[in-house]
């Protein structure tokens, strides 16, 4: 696939690094050469060095053969003017735009092609506000993320010591887990995957990755972990773009605090929230965190634009005495070096986003892609489509289809006209049959798999 990135900034780089490892064709615009420089030579992709929105910095940049634009660059105007061109001039196929300004949201009809003709919009800001949003909900886990709608929840969770699903091996814990309508879609163990087996034991210290009915979520992390208090205090440092949508999300349901240096922006959180307290001081100042209870803070997150604060912030506040920090890093090299130390979980922007991007570039109808163990393995929800005849999976019983080795079916949503449109959810077996129609959650511990993967759902002529 020929992709060209607008924006070389955190999330294009991100999106061009996960992209370039799976043979598309990648050129990358931007305006700071410098930048532009360091990313060709690390990823040796193709680079053009101008304004975004100009038609014929677009043509050099192959905008004639293009199948994907990605307008990822720190500018909503640029984003959708380049959008624009793209239709209008080379009648680009896909176009993704970033947009930061919440208006757009409201008013989807500027989005068409019509207007500035964006096939899908994104918002970085947004998916790292609901990121940590579900994390709230679901205290002590590392990762919470939504499939089906939201239906079906793919948890990552450390186990320990003295928990009803640790120490055993998950035959024994096959009723404990058909009860909960879960499965255990991959363990991390030293950072190293296990492919689950009825003899695999659960290990204090394992990375566990559950895939089961959101309803059922808060169960199955209680046997790994134990009961967990709920969140009530949240403590959050910075009050930008991030900060001021989650301490917004939270504001009627927490005890909310916000730690900002700007008096001005400051200002202007505190009249947007009505419950919610907003300090105007640095986020870093010790005084401070003790004097507004930092011990008692179920949740410390650091949202600031600077990271150095942001990892300083957090490590303080854990020492301190807050329950769980967070801290926000750009720099996806330092994400593995800080999470499950002082800071809990360390989430990286672009890491984030990418998933969002991805589902807009993978093959045959994938509905979601989530990266996980930062870019390293992944999580699709594919639709199955065909018949037996001419499909793969579809008419086939889960035992009888050929997985790379370590893939997994960990979930299957339908739905049928005999069923008024509600959906099902299961949790399947080797005997489970596919059918045309069902949302298949797949989890692929090695990302070079995908293709695989992507293939082995594709209709063709015929399989017989």
């Amino acid at each position: 696939m020929n992709i060209i990135i607008l924006g070389a900034g955190q999330v294009g780089a991100s999106a061009a690094e996960g992209l370039v490892s799976e043979a598309n064709d990648i050129t990358l615009v931007d305006t700071d050469a410098e930048s532009l420089a360091e990313l060709h030579s690390r990823f040796e992709i193709r680079t053009v060095c101008g304004n975004a929105a100009s038609p014929s910095v677009l043509r050099e940049a192959g905008a004639d053969n293009a199948d994907l634009l990605i307008a990822v660059t720190q500018s909503d105007q640029t984003n959708l003017c380049a959008c624009k061109i793209a239709r209008t001039l080379f009648n680009l196929p896909t176009r993704i735009a970033r947009l930061r300004s919440a208006d757009f949201a409201d008013c989807p009809e500027l989005l068409d092609n019509s207007n500035f003709a964006v096939d899908f919009s994104i918002c970085p800001e947004q998916i790292v506000t609901d990121y940590i949003r579900r994390l709230i909900d679901f205290p002590e886990a590392l990762q919470v993320l939504d499939f089906a709608g939201g239906l079906v929840n793919l948890t990552s969770v450390i186990a320990h010591e003295g928990n009803p699903l640790v120490g055993r091996p998950l035959l024994d814990l096959r009723t404990q887990l058909h009860k909960m309508d879960a499965h255990i879609a991959a363990i991390y163990r030293a950072g190293h995957p296990i492919i689950p087996s009825d003899q695999t034991i659960i290990m204090p210290g394992d990375e566990v990755f559950c895939l089961a009915a959101k309803h059922h979520i808060r169960a199955f992390m209680q046997g790994l972990r134990g009961v967990t208090l709920p969140m009530r205090r949240v403590m959050i440092a910075g009050g930008g773009n991030i900060g001021s949508r989650l301490a917004i999300s939270l504001d009627s349901d927490f005890n909310v605090k916000v730690i900002e240096v700007d008096a001005q922006r400051a200002e202007k959180l505190a009249i947007n929230l009505h419950n919610a307290l907003v300090l105007h001081s640095n986020v870093t100042d010790e005084k401070l965190l003790e004097n507004e209870g930092i011990d008692e803070t179920d949740l410390f997150v650091a949202l600031t634009n600077d990271e150095e604060d942001n990892i300083m912030s957090a490590t303080l506040a854990k020492r301190m005495g807050a329950r769980r920090t967070l801290a926000l890093v750009n720099r996806k090299s330092y994400v593995g070096l800080l999470e499950g130390g002082l800071i809990d979980i360390v989430i990286s922007p672009a890491q984030a986003s990418i998933g969002v991007l991805l589902t807009h570039v993978r093959r045959g109808d994938v509905v979601a892609v989530h990266s996980l163990r930062r870019g390293a393995a992944e999580a699709l929800e594919i639709v199955a489509h065909g018949q037996r005849n001419d499909s793969r999976v579809v008419g086939r019983a889960i035992g009888e289809i050929h997985l790379p080795e370590g893939v997994t079916i960990n979930a299957i949503v339908r739905t049928s006209p005999e069923m008024n449109g509600n959906y099902e959810v299961l949790i399947p077996n080797t005997d489970t049959m596919i059918e045309t129609g069902d949302h298949v959650i797949v989890f692929c511990p090695h990302k070079s798999l995908v293709k695989k993967i992507e293939k082995l759902f594709q209709v063709g002529f015929t399989f017989l």
